[in-house]
């Protein structure tokens, strides 16, 4: 065999070690596939909080709001964020906003601001 030969064989070698590599770890476990669901389901959580919070909250005063101060959760069924003008630089014309998302209302559930709920659904178990 010459160089280029010896080349060829080891690039494909290259290739099906890959390919045998990839197919032999396709196959997840049960917890596997639970452990990844539930991070979706979290992250499509905090994405409909992200997308529908700021708006409720400047629907109810008319303030634009931004980042949370912060974002407690079970990380299972539900997320808040909570915008809390004493802890930022940004100028609310509220004190305190928390807005929460249940992954089974598929929504907002429960929105308060100053203490006033604007916004309550019933969270089903």
């Amino acid at each position: 065999m010459n160089g280029a030969q010896k080349l060829m064989a080891a690039v494909f070698a290259v290739f099906a070690l890959g390919f045998l590599m990839v197919g032999s770890n396709k196959q997840q476990t049960t917890q596997q596939q639970e452990d990844a669901g539930m991070i979706r389901a979290v992250a499509q959580m905090q994405r409909m909080a992200n997308l529908k919070c700021p708006k409720a909250i400047k629907k109810f005063t008319g303030d634009q709001t931004y980042f949370p101060t912060s974002t407690p959760s079970d990380h299972q069924t539900y997320v808040s964020m909570v915008w809390d003008a004493s802890k930022t630089d940004e100028k609310y014309s509220f004190k305190l906003a928390e807005c929460t998302v249940h992954e089974t209302v598929g929504g907002i559930s429960k929105l308060v601001i100053d203490g006033e709920t604007k916004i309550e659904k019933e969270v089903k178990r």
